[in-house]
């Protein structure tokens, strides 16, 4: 990780992992993508290695998530999907050349075109973004209950009852706020 920049929110689920290089979007926002390098970084950690990263490629990124953003939004609350977000998700799941490859562990790794390639990377997030939004996993899309984050992602929990999108962020905020609260209203005498 380079210095100076937010962690990254990692997750089981690639797309709304995506989502969340931008946090906090209802309150002072947190870009953890700022810069091409960034975005290299936090597609290796994520399996997708590339070399380089234009800006230009770091600007259709960011469009990408944004997209994905919008129309997992509209999926958990059931409304009718953005033509524009569901046009990009398209064009991005299209654009790429990157190729599912089995390990000799047995696990699924990805194959880019190039090391350089950064559209394939991003056709692999927008084909998982596919994936759940079309209802094609075990899971649901959902919205974090943080009124200043307001994340989709995706609850894989045996009840689908998830309300935060991350509990060390949004959720463990959210009970120090109601505990610091219910203080305020009963102060134990001292």
């Amino acid at each position: 990780m380079r210095a100076g920049f937010p962690d990254f929110r990692l997750g089981s689920v690639l797309a709304t992992s995506f989502t969340g290089t931008l946090s906090e979007r209802h309150g002072d926002a947190v870009e953890r993508i700022p810069t091409p390098h960034r975005l290299v970084d936090w597609l290796a950690v994520n399996g997708l290695a590339v070399d380089s990263c234009t800006t230009a490629q770091l600007e259709l990124a960011r469009e990408l998530r944004e997209s994905i953003h919008a129309a997992a939004t509209a999926a958990a609350i059931q409304d009718a999907l953005p033509a524009s977000a569901v046009q990009v998700i398209n064009d991005c799941s299209a654009q790429g050349r990157a190729a599912a490859i089995l390990t000799p562990e047995g696990e699924r790794r990805w194959r880019l075109s190039s090391a350089s390639c950064v559209e394939d990377a991003l056709s692999v997030i927008a084909a998982d973004a596919i994936s759940i939004i079309a209802g094609e996993r075990d899971g649901k899309l959902a919205l974090c209950a943080s009124p200043t984050c307001q994340a989709a992602f995706f609850d894989t929990s045996q009840s689908r009852t998830r309300k935060w999108c991350d509990m060390n962020t949004c959720g463990n905020r959210q009970k120090k706020a109601r505990f610091n609260a219910n203080r305020r209203k009963n102060p134990t005498p001292a």
